[in-house]
């Protein structure tokens, strides 16, 4: 069982540099709030495996893409699982920790996700447009995303690469949740500034939207981010949800909402120590 006051292995790259975004302070502001639970010491990922015998959880947050040490990610993953280490996130998401491929997968399901193929038979899946986007179903952080028009389509090699129209949408929105709990939402007004974002309200159908892919996904205990474009004809489609290590942009929000957003943090850390089961 664990102690009085858990230990936490909180897993971080500091150093990581992100366009628009300092990952160093929200992880040290949301250190220094959990603190007062927690016994908490940080450790780049690459320590990760060395490190996490000696605490009750290993927290991983603003890691950076894990295709920049990917050995040393999946040796993280095989060894929690075997040592059967408490890990929030938990290491069971099906979405971004496990790769692109579950937007495939949705988009043949017929789910609201921007339309996705992987083969070149499925061309025909895909609305006509301009442009086309390329992606690595590894990738991260726009890494490796390549645009090209509809007629290279059918030389395109289909290897580890997903491929979707390129929408011009109305504005970027992403949800943030804690465990299956919404907690806030933030959006980009002007398309080309991704990261210069908003408080969002969300409505009714907004909320339902994101937490029609919580609820899909198999992690119970973690913070997830769900991103959505606003379509031309007014729908929410799935960009993306950011289910390993989500930036939460912290500190565009009000001191009471990232005050709530740490007391759920916290009550969801103890509701994992509490279950020994991630």
């Amino acid at each position: 069982m664990p102690a009085d006051r858990p230990r936490v292995l909180y897993v971080t790259d500091l150093d990581y540099e992100a366009k628009g975004r300092r990952y160093c302070d929200e992880d040290i502001f949301l250190t220094s709030r959990l603190r007062a639970d927690f016994d908490i010491a940080l450790c780049h990922p690459l320590d990760a495996v060395a490190l996490m015998d000696a605490f009750d959880v290993v927290v991983v947050r603003n890691s950076g893409p894990v295709l920049h040490y990917q050995q040393a990610y999946d040796s993280f993953r095989a060894e929690a699982a075997r040592r059967g280490t408490l890990v929030h996130n938990g290491l069971t998401g099906k979405a971004d920790m496990a790769g692109k491929q579950y937007l495939v997968e949705l988009s043949a399901a017929g789910r609201p996700v921007i339309p996705t193929i992987d083969r070149a038979e499925d061309i025909a899946r895909l609305p006509t447009t301009d442009e086309y986007v390329v992606k690595p179903k590894a990738g991260a952080d726009s890494i490796g995303l390549e645009f090209i028009t509809r007629d290279r389509l059918d030389e395109l090699t289909y290897d580890g690469v997903l491929v979707q129209p390129r929408i011009r949408f109305r504005y970027e929105v992403s949800f943030y949740f804690v465990d299956h709990t919404f907690q806030y939402a933030l959006y980009a007004p002007r398309p080309e500034r991704r990261w210069d974002l908003e408080r969002y309200e969300p409505s009714a159908d907004d909320l339902e939207f994101a937490q029609l892919f919580i609820d899909w996904n198999d992690i119970r205990h973690g913070i997830q981010r769900v991103d959505a474009c606003r379509a031309p004809s007014g729908e929410l489609l799935l960009v993306e949800l950011e289910d390993l290590n989500p930036y939460l942009s912290l500190e565009l929000l009000d001191d009471e909402t990232r005050t709530a957003f740490v007391e759920q943090l916290r009550a969801s850390l103890f509701g994992l120590l509490g279950t020994g089961s991630a």
